[in-house]
């Protein structure tokens, strides 16, 4: 019997690996991602141990050589290759792709010479041109649209995650390459051409499976590919008009240029390094494992940084792991220091993604996802191939100090440290680029963060300070203001002293500069006096109402606080952001709030809800405040442990229920006695 006033639970749906047709898909695909992953090592592998004795700049050209032949189909036959495949049975299409790369990869050990790894590396990457496009259509027809999200991320797990296990592999099949070389004279002690033989093996074993996979239909419609490049193009122009995500696009691409570097050349610096093929499979995998745990717990690790600064030092501290790499000739160490340099590239790379997924628009989220993972590909594409090549031009150079001590420095070395100078750069212009909190010092910042606290500067008095802070912002017309007085309620009817206050005009000073900053007749005010004037507002404020309320334990909930200094002033009236928190910063001593809501509704819904603009800012045009609207979103994205945004469009009831929920979370534990009635019960919570 259903509870009245409540409606019947929804049945989830089963797993999305319960679906028998997409298991098997992504059985193939699974097989089929390991296999892409072990012919890269044992490609780079087998080329550099053929030309190895043509000379350190032959090693070097002959492994990027390899890279430049993965790499040019994806970006001259990719639009060509997608639209001939939309037009076949995908099942079929799938199938003699794999069966196509059997034959290739197979072929590889059995003639064995430099110039066949190229051919054959360069044909099977187009036959991976016809089998992607058709898995990736595929996909939707054999799950249900509310589980296509988790198939998705199944199949980016596996794209990636087997990169780790191939590398093991690979380095696992080093070791009884010389006992099968006396029982398989054709592998001779090669674990690059073992490794190839179960490579092939897998596209076999993937092509049995994709043939007997009866589901997918035959007819369908075409879609449309366009080129990388084009993709490139296109997306960079949208990218381009909005700082945070350009910012964070630059980072995020700079991290895998740095993972690249140490990839598209760990097979000669292994070597150097006096490794075998087994070391250079541990050392592929290190990057991948350590990308693996970044992307893990990155968004664990240091809760009270913000996002935007751990993105920029997890990309400064790449570039740092890098240098010592290229400069430290210690196996051991270079391994071990590898899986760090893979988790600072993950924590940047996962940070990114989440700050992207929060701030673009839900109509462009997909073009923008896009254009980042064909930038990546490119970028990682083109380090690799680069990065041997310049190697090989480069040469030897060993540095002797005395007659006894001589450093070797080599063409890997360099292109190692010149990857980490461009990781540091990258960094530091995040940082300048996206800093969240002009005016504290990163290290202190940092040292707070390790500790499990959020640093706010303002003398030792502010560890006195025992209550709640909590902002409502957002645009005109949002609701906050109602939801802020709702909110307030609700805190007393559970027993705390509150303090609902508002910006501008909770002290006596601020209703004079109030009537200022929102009479229509003060139109001509320029944006600096506009900002200031509500900075000396917020002084007021801060020095009158919140602090001495925080220090007595109360709940404070403001109608507006900085951040909307930064929306109005800064991305409304176009002033400079910087200039804007500093002085914000300096009116508040850094006081920042333990929790701020944003309550967003589009403009034109807000506005809509006046009859007629009431004050000189509701007067401003909708280009104004859709501007505003976005930078209210960037500040969220940017600090979304501070935030929570509610959809201002539900109903008010929903909304309310919603801040509630999210405010329980950071309410003292236990709930003050004071609460009690005369009962001695607790009032119920009220949705």
């Amino acid at each position: 019997m259903t509870t009245p006033g409540r409606s019947t639970p929804r049945r989830k749906p089963p797993h999305v690996l319960a679906n028998a047709s997409f298991r098997r898909l992504w059985t193939a695909m699974s097989l089929c991602s390991l296999g892409d992953w072990l012919n890269i090592i044992a490609l780079t592998a087998l080329a550099g141990n053929l030309t190895a004795g043509s000379g350190y700049q032959a090693q070097s050209l002959a492994i990027g050589g390899v890279f430049v032949a993965k790499m040019l189909p994806a970006i001259l036959l990719g639009p060509l290759a997608g639209a001939v495949a939309d037009r076949f049975d995908r099942r079929l299409t799938m199938f003699f792709a794999d069966l196509s790369r059997f034959a290739l990869v197979l072929s590889i050990p059995i003639f064995a010479n430099y110039q066949w790894i190229i051919v054959a590396t360069f044909l099977v990457e187009c036959v991976n041109l016809f089998w992607v496009p058709a898995k990736d259509a595929t996909v939707p027809n054999l799950v249900p649209k509310e589980r296509l999200e988790e198939a998705n991320q199944l199949n980016l797990l596996v794209t990636y995650g087997t990169a780790p296990i191939a590398a093991v592999l690979f380095a696992v099949l080093a070791l009884p390459a010389d006992l099968l070389g006396n029982l398989l004279p054709i592998v001779d002690g090669e674990p690059t051409r073992l490794a190839l033989f179960i490579n092939a093996l897998v596209y076999l074993v993937s092509a049995f499976l994709i043939f007997t996979l009866r589901d997918i239909p035959k007819n369908h419609t075409e879609i449309s590919t366009p080129s990388v490049l084009r993709q490139i193009g296109e997306g960079w122009r949208f990218v381009g008009g909005n700082r945070l995500i350009r910012g964070l696009v630059i980072g995020m691409l700079g991290a895998f240029a740095a993972g690249g570097a140490v990839v598209g050349v760990a097979k000669i610096y292994v070597e150097a390094l006096q490794g075998g093929d087994a070391a250079y499979g541990t050392v592929f995998g290190a990057v991948f494992v350590g990308m693996a745990f970044g992307m893990f717990f990155g968004p664990r690790l240091l809760r009270e940084l913000s996002r935007p600064r751990l993105f920029g030092l997890s990309i400064l501290a790449a570039g740092i792991v890098l240098a010592a790499i290229a400069l430290i000739h210690n196996l051991v160490i270079v391994v071990m220091l590898t899986v760090v340099l893979g988790a600072c590239a993950g924590i940047a790379w996962i940070i990114g993604y989440t700050l992207i997924g929060l701030e673009v628009e839900d109509a462009l989220r997909g073009r923008t996802f896009s254009f980042l993972q064909s930038t990546a590909r490119v970028t990682l594409l083109l380090v690799v191939a680069v990065a041997p090549t310049l190697a090989g031009l480069y040469g030897r150079h060993p540095i002797r100090f005395g007659p006894e001590i001589v450093y070797s420095f080599d063409g890997t070395n360099l292109v190692m440290l010149v990857g980490a100078v461009l990781a540091m750069t990258v960094g530091v212009l995040a940082l300048r680029h996206m800093d969240d909190r002009k005016g504290i010092p990163i290290l202190v910042d940092l040292i707070a963060a390790v500790r499990g606290q959020r640093f706010v500067p303002g003398g030792p008095e502010q560890e006195q300070a025992r209550g709640l802070f909590i902002a409502f912002e957002g645009g005109e017309g949002s609701g906050k203001t109602t939801q802020s007085r709702l909110l307030a309620i609700w805190l007393r009817d559970q027993g705390f002293d509150v303090v609902q206050t508002r910006e501008p005009g909770s002290t006596k000073v601020g209703m004079r500069l109030r009537a200022i900053l929102l009479d229509a007749a003060h139109q001509g005010l320029s944006a600096r006096s506009e900002a200031l004037l509500y900075a000396a507002d917020r002084a007021e404020h801060v020095e009158k109402v919140i602090r001495p309320g925080l220090y007595r334990g109360a709940m404070v909930v403001t109608d507006r606080y900085v951040d909307s200094s930064l929306a109005y002033q800064g991305a409304g009236r176009s002033l400079e952001a910087d200039d804007v928190a500093k002085v914000n910063a300096w009116a508040t001593g850094g006081l920042v709030p333990d929790l701020t809501v944003l309550i967003d509704v589009p403009p034109s819904i807000g506005l809509a809800r006046f009859a007629s603009p009431a004050d000189r800012i509701e007067a401003e045009p909708l280009e104004f405040h859709e501007r505003v609207r976005r930078e209210f979103r960037a500040l969220a994205a940017a600090d979304p442990d501070r935030y929570v945004v509610i959809d201002g469009t539900k109903p008010q009831d929903e909304i309310s229920r919603l801040i509630q929920d999210r405010v329980r979370d950071v309410l003292p534990d236990p709930v003050p006695q004071e609460s009690e009635d005369a009962t001695g019960t607790m009032p119920a919570i009220r949705d």
